[in-house]
């Protein structure tokens, strides 16, 4: 979905991240982690030398109960497959579907995406 008021994915205003790991923060449980990322582009003094704009994440944080099947994932810790900032539409369809067809290739991922989490956590922060 296209968001007004963000600079558009060619910039790198408009992107995602999945990740996958455990982290300290959920006491080092399995999770997988998918964030949006947006550059808002119609705050502060553009005409600024050092004009930024201010980049927001929307996050969604799955979190599982420890299983055999990803035993070995705090290996794989702070994994991710980076950000993609493909343009809205056929382009980021076939990035997703990229990374679907990815973690089919990791078992211990493929795994986790089956899986029923035993909690989540949305979130909106400020990225910079």
């Amino acid at each position: 979905m296209q968001i007004d008021g963000i600079d558009p994915a060619e910039d790198d205003g408009d992107g995602f991240i999945v990740q996958w790991g455990r982290w300290s923060w959920n006491d080092d449980r399995p999770a997988l982690v998918f964030t949006r990322q947006f550059a808002v582009c119609d705050e502060g003094d553009q005409d600024d030398e050092f004009w930024q704009p201010q980049r927001w994440n929307v996050e969604l944080e799955l979190v599982f109960a420890d299983a055999p099947a990803w035993v070995d994932l705090g290996d794989m810790a702070w994994t991710s497959m980076g950000f993609d900032f493909d343009p809205i539409g056929h382009e980021r369809a076939t990035a997703l579907s990229q990374i679907a067809t990815f973690i089919e290739t990791l078992p211990q991922i493929s795994a986790m995406w089956r899986a029923i989490p035993v909690g989540s956590a949305l979130g909106l922060e400020r990225a910079d």
